[in-house]
Parts: C-alpha cells; sequence; structure tokens
C-alpha cells in the first residue's frame, strides 16, 4: 500500500508517458469505459499509457485494460446479471449483513480469474495500476493530506493485497459490507476520490492525461416495493404486531410522497450519491484551477521580470532578471513547483440504454443495453479524440491517431 500522496515511480518501459483516470459509477460506468477503452486501443495514445488509476468501475476496467483483456471483460460484461454483483439479502439478514451479499468477487473468480491471479499479472505488466479505497478502519482519526484514503499501486502491493483492495474500491457500501485490505478495512473509493485525476497530477513522471468520467444521472425512487408489502399484509392487520409494521409501511410512503426518504437505507444511498458527485466535481474542478493558477503565474513571471528589464540600466539588467527569477523559484505557495499538464477528458452518461442498479429481486440487464452503452463510450471517446484540444492525440504530422 502507498501513502495517497506519494507519487508512484516511472513506468517498466519507455516511451510510456501518459496517465488514464477512470471514474467509479457502477454497471452503467464500467460498458461506458469499456467502449472508451476499445476505442483508446485503437488511437495512437494506447502504447504511451504507462499508469491507470482507477475508481470502483474504474477499478475493474483499468485492471482488465492494464492486462490488455479488454475483449475478455466485453464478454464477462455482457453475460454479467445483477445477482452476481450484489445479491439481496433476505429482510431479516439485513442488520447483521448488510443490504446485499457481494456475489462480484466470486463472479470474477469463476469467470475471469482469481482476483490474486489477476494481480500478479499486473505487476508484470507494463501499465501499472493504482486504484483507490475509502479506509474505514478505527480508529477513524484525520492523517495526512488524504484522510480516510488509500491508494494500492500494482508495482508495490503484494498480489493477495492488491486484489482484495480491486475488489473493496468496487464494493458499493450502500450495499455490502466492507473488505479487509491488508491491514485495512477498505470499501469502496468512490465515498472519498471517485474521480482519482489529482492522484495522475501528482506522478512526476507523467506528461499528459486521458480520463472517462461517468456522469450519473439517477431515476426517481420508487414506492411500490413499500406499497406491495403492505398490501400483502392487509388481511393480517388484526393480528398487533402485523398492524403495527402495516402502519411504519404506511408512513414510509408519506415520506416518499414527500419526496424525504423512504427508508434508512434510501437515506445512504442519497448520501453516498452526494458525496460521490461532490467529490467527483471538486477533484476535476481542483485540477483545472491549478493548471490555470500554473499558466497565470509563469504569465506573471514573464511581464514582471521583462518589465524590470525594459526599466533597469543596461548594466543591470542580466543581475535582476537573475533576482527576480531567484524570487518566483523560491516561492512556497501552493503549485509554484507543479507543472499544467495536456489533459483530455471524456464525459458521458448512459443516457436512455442506462441499467437499473436497484435493489429488487428478479432483475435482468438486457444485452443489448448493454451493447448500446459499449458503443455509446467507443463514440463519445472517438469525437473527443477527434477534437482534443490537448494535442495528446496527434503526431508530429498533425494527424489524430
Amino acid at each position: 500500500m502507498l501513502p495517497a500522496h506519494e507519487p508512484i515511480g516511472p513506468s517498466l518501459e519507455g516511451g510510456r508517458d501518459l496517465a488514464l483516470v477512470l471514474s467509479g459509477g457502477g454497471v452503467n460506468a464500467v460498458l461506458l469505459e469499456l467502449g472508451f477503452l476499445q476505442r483508446l486501443r485503437d488511437s495512437a495514445l494506447w502504447p504511451r499509457i504507462g499508469w491507470i488509476y482507477g475508481t470502483s468501475a474504474g477499478a475493474l476496467a483499468g485492471t482488465m485494460a492494464a492486462l490488455d483483456r479488454l475483449d475478455d471483460l466485453e464478454r464477462f460484461l455482457l453475460s454479467l446479471q445483477p445477482d452476481e454483483t450484489f445479491r439481496p439479502h433476505r429482510l431479516w439478514q439485513l442488520p447483521l449483513t448488510g443490504l446485499h451479499d457481494y456475489a462480484l468477487p466470486a463472479t470474477i473468480a469463476e469467470r475471469l480469474d482469481r482476483p490474486e491471479t489477476l494481480a500478479r499479472q499486473l505487476a508484470d505488466a507494463p501499465i501499472e495500476l493504482v486504484v483507490v479505497v475509502t479506509d474505514m478502519s478505527t480508529p477513524a482519526e484525520p492523517s495526512g493530506p488524504h484522510p480516510f484514503e488509500r491508494t494500492y499501486s500494482s508495482r508495490s502491493t503484494p498480489p493477495d493485497v492488491m486484489g482484495q483492495a480491486v475488489l473493496a474500491s468496487a464494493a458499493i457500501s450502500a450495499l455490502v459490507l466492507p473488505l479487509r485490505v491488508g491491514d485495512t478495512i477498505g470499501t469502496d473509493g468512490g465515498w472519498v476520490r471517485n474521480f482519482p485525476l489529482g492522484h495522475a497530477y501528482d506522478n512526476p513522471a507523467i506528461a499528459g492525461i486521458i480520463g472517462f468520467r461517468y456522469l450519473a444521472r439517477y431515476p426517481a425512487a420508487s414506492s411500490e416495493p413499500l406499497s406491495r408489502v403492505r398490501r400483502r399484509l392487509e388481511p393480517f392487520r388484526a393480528v398487533p404486531p402485523v398492524k403495527a409494521l402495516i402502519a411504519e409501511l404506511a408512513e414510509a410512503e408519506e415520506r416518499h410522497a414527500r419526496g424525504e426518504p423512504a427508508h434508512l437505507p434510501e437515506m445512504i444511498v442519497r448520501l453516498m450519491r452526494v458525496a460521490i458527485a461532490r467529490n467527483t466535481e471538486l477533484e476535476e474542478r481542483f485540477a483545472g484551477e491549478r493548471d490555470r493558477s500554473l499558466s497565470e503565474l509563469e504569465a506573471l513571471r514573464r511581464d514582471v521580470v521583462s518589465a524590470a528589464r525594459r526599466s533597469a540600466l543596461p548594466w543591470r539588467r542580466r543581475r535582476v532578471e537573475a533576482e527576480l527569477e531567484a524570487v518566483f523559484a523560491a516561492a512556497s505557495f501552493p503549485f509554484a513547483h507543479d507543472r499544467a499538464l495536456p489533459t483530455l477528458i471524456v464525459r458521458g452518461e448512459a443516457g436512455e440504454h442506462a441499467l437499473e442498479q436497484s435493489l429488487r429481486t428478479g432483475l435482468q440487464w438486457d444485452e443489448a443495453a448493454k451493447r448500446a452503452l459499449v458503443e455509446r463510450g467507443r463514440t463519445l471517446a472517438a469525437d473527443v479524440l477527434r477534437r482534443d484540444s490537448a494535442g495528446l492525440s496527434r503526431d508530429s504530422r498533425g494527424t489524430v491517431g
């Protein structure tokens, strides 16, 4: 495990100077990211990628991308169904085991490979994978520049721990209990850093960044499951405990009608969405503000030095310029010694083909909708690569790869 602020070392292979950043976002995000990665693999940028930073869905997609197994990932996702990811528990189990059983680890082991085996392969891959996990260990006390956050690198983390880190990063903590990752109790990295753009900036070996940020659009929750249970209990309302439960269900329906969370699980899900949306937006805004600050600082330095040279006597100009350069070099305000990075971010939502990610049993995901999401990811990537305002995908002839 690496501290969240520690820069990752250079890639194993020469010529790799770009980082890939993948956000979380559940099944819709990973399908869009698959299409994005497939299009990127066909571009001139792919051989330059030396690092992948991923959270949650991005950790899973990043694992298979680093291993160059996107075709395997596609087959895996097209066959995947909801109860093979997060399987709902029975009502009486909820207080003790969480809302769902985390079925995804067993599904991955059965259809792709054991997580530890994948991690061993990652250690030898030309691309380094770094995943983000939320630290829920006790005592929960803030420490370091990134409290409650842990990053794990495929270069330095033991395979058994790295495999668990990928699974913990993808464990939606509103649904399942956390996992042990080495000496850490870890869960969904989206709580602390859903789009790990800042970690790519912190790596001095990186010359440019490509990213996919999933834009979540959540459907309104339905009170129909509550109504259905209440109607089934109505014939037994003469039994006092049943009558009390019917009253509780009716109150929950009323809360839903007022726009309030109907029950505790819905409140936790809402809070999770708020935390993830907020830190994702702040991550990208912070990176943009850092780049603008550096550009303004450089422009200010040039203007000040130029003005001082013009005002100084001819025999003092070199000395004045050297003194001013030393002042700027010694400045200790934030970002003073960072560098602006060309960054290309693809942003996408699932749109009309969004797959439902609900708590209800019997849910099935349509393969045609999955294929549409993968194709949407390809199209989004192609459009952004075609425009490419950062100039990352242009070779010496100015053509797009």
